[in-house]
């Protein structure tokens, strides 16, 4: 059990997983900080930030205005955006083209030929059958 845990761990797949979510978890927190700076202040230019500071839609309820936060929305929406564009061009591309180079580097070997149809076998079983027997 001990040495398929370590096959596992040494395999580098985890390793690399590992590193993506701790270079992923820093990353989220500067897209955190850029929207809160620089995101928030646009957002608030078209709208109003209610008295507890929440920008989104007020709504009149039954009991008082209600406010929909759509500022929260869309912050979660950027940071996620951002961190996904980073965590592709910095890890996953780099990672297939590394992979593409290496499996190009081996020899892949080729595919093997392609079976024929079952209309050409049929079209064969009949020629056949169609043989005069000698």
């Amino acid at each position: 059990m001990i040495k398929g845990f370590k096959e596992f761990i040494v395999r580098g797949n985890v390793i690399d997983l590992a590193v993506a979510v701790v270079i992923g978890a820093a990353f989220t927190a500067v897209v955190n900080a850029i929207v809160a700076s620089v995101v928030n202040p646009i957002i608030a230019l078209f709208w109003k930030p209610d008295e507890d500071g929440t920008i989104g839609f007020t709504v009149q309820g039954l009991w008082g205005p209600v406010t929909f936060p759509i500022q929260d929305l869309i912050n979660a929406v950027i940071a996620f955006l951002a961190v996904a564009i980073v965590v592709y061009f910095v890890f996953v591309a780099p990672m297939n083209h590394f992979k593409e180079r290496a499996a190009a580097k081996q020899g892949v070997p080729e595919e093997p030929e392609a079976l024929p149809s079952e209309a050409e076998l049929l079209v064969q079983i009949r020629d056949l059958l169609q043989k005069p027997q000698s």
